[in-house]
């Protein structure tokens, strides 16, 4: 009887395993070397049978227990890539990488006939010289370091002082002849002496005439073809050690409104219109009025303007029809250095060929420029020049009282 009763419980235990197996999706196999029914009978249920993985095991109460939810694991973020370290250009001051800050400088003769009108290539220029090249006549020298231009020229022959300035960088310097002095002081120091000579009587493959003007106000290059000398003439980029400061540009409401400043040459008026809302001086020349870069349509517009007078002479090279000069170019003299829209009168200094020309103010302090382009008009101290300052800002007005 005992054991008729305790065969029926195997039994039912047996079955009872069975439909909770199929309830919990499985059905448990009894371990091999165990028999299902004596392993049942000893525990009498006690012990669980194993499970799949992924599958929930029985609870103790006899019920599947509930899979856990998964827990998102939160994405890592990714490390931010630091940006290229920025540093101050030495000729503009503005925010440039080492690599642009270390391009060697390049500077080109340009012609001011009024046929060469209008230039190409301002628009690029970190500096820009202008001085009485033949008689008054005037000729610029464009200075390219952060920017390459496109199109640049007219270009013109040398002149031996625009070498002393081009010297203060050991610029390559571009241009189509010169004069006696000149020709010899690039043949003797024109190998990275002084400058490194980038004569187109030598390199003429760098330069191209253009059937849109006339000779000799045809000859053009462009800014690749001049990068292309740097190496060329055995120049090399690197570190530049120039002494101008730089700083931001003057909140607007500290700059003046309106003001002028005006040079004469023998064949071109400048006259530079101070603008308060770019911090600009807005160029105009002689018959054509608005200067406008030719290669990129803008106006020449540079943010500090610096008027020095130097004394000129003509120079005895055997050509009294070229009229051409000489100038006391190492020395000292007055300048007026113009930038956020105030004018002061200091001084230029410029040592030996090689050193930088520096301008100071009243008191003997080295200025500081506004961040940007620099003109220096070079005149003779015969020339006329007239400076017009602005007018004080108009007070702000208050905004409207909040209700």
């Amino acid at each position: 009887m005992n054991r008729v009763v305790v065969g029926a419980l195997a039994v039912v235990v047996v079955l009872a395993g069975m439909a909770l197996g199929m309830m919990a999706g499985t059905l448990t196999a009894p371990a091999a070397s165990q028999p299902a029914a004596s392993g049942l009978v000893a525990g009498l249920g006690t012990t669980p049978p194993s499970t799949a993985p992924g599958v929930a095991s029985p609870s103790a109460s006899g019920l599947p227990s509930a899979t856990p939810e998964p827990t998102a694991t939160p994405s890592p973020r990714p490390t931010p890539t630091p940006g290229p370290t920025l540093v101050a250009d030495p000729l503009t001051g503005r925010p440039v990488t080492v690599a642009v800050a270390s391009l060697h400088p390049i500077a080109v003769m340009v012609d001011d006939l009024s046929p060469a009108r209008p230039q190409s290539g301002f628009s690029a220029a970190s500096i820009v010289w202008q001085a009485p090249a033949e008689g008054g006549i005037p000729r610029y020298m464009m200075v390219f370091q952060e920017t390459i231009p496109g199109d640049v020229g007219p270009v013109r022959s040398s002149r031996y002082y625009y070498i002393a300035w081009a010297a203060e960088l050991r610029a390559v310097y571009a241009h189509a002849g010169g004069s006696p002095q000149a020709l010899a002081t690039l043949r003797s120091q024109g190998h990275g002496q002084l400058v490194f000579n980038a004569d187109e009587f030598r390199w003429g493959g760098s330069f191209r005439r253009v059937a849109t003007r006339n000779p000799p106000h045809n000859l053009y290059t462009t800014g690749k073809q001049l990068r292309a000398l740097v190496a060329a003439t055995g120049a090399k980029d690197g570190p530049i050690s120039w002494p101008w400061t730089f700083a931001p540009d003057a909140p607007v409401a500290a700059r003046p409104v309106g003001g002028r400043i005006q040079v004469s040459y023998l064949a071109n008026t400048i006259r530079f219109d101070y603008d308060r809302l770019t911090n600009t001086y807005l160029r105009s020349v002689s018959v054509e009025g608005r200067q406008v870069d030719a290669a990129t349509r803008q106006r020449v517009a540079p943010k500090n303007v610096i008027v020095m007078q130097m004394h000129f002479g003509p120079l005895n090279d055997g050509h009294p029809k070229k009229n051409r000069l000489e100038a006391v170019v190492i020395g000292s003299g007055p300048a007026w250095i113009s930038t956020n829209g105030i004018t002061i009168k200091g001084t230029w200094k410029k040592t030996a060929l090689t050193s930088a020309t520096r301008f100071f103010d009243g008191h003997g302090r080295p200025v500081t420029l506004t961040v940007g382009q620099t003109f220096v008009q070079v005149m003779k101290t015969s020339d006329p020049i007239s400076f017009v300052a602005g007018k004080p800002a108009p007070p702000a007005r208050p905004g409207p009282i909040a209700r």
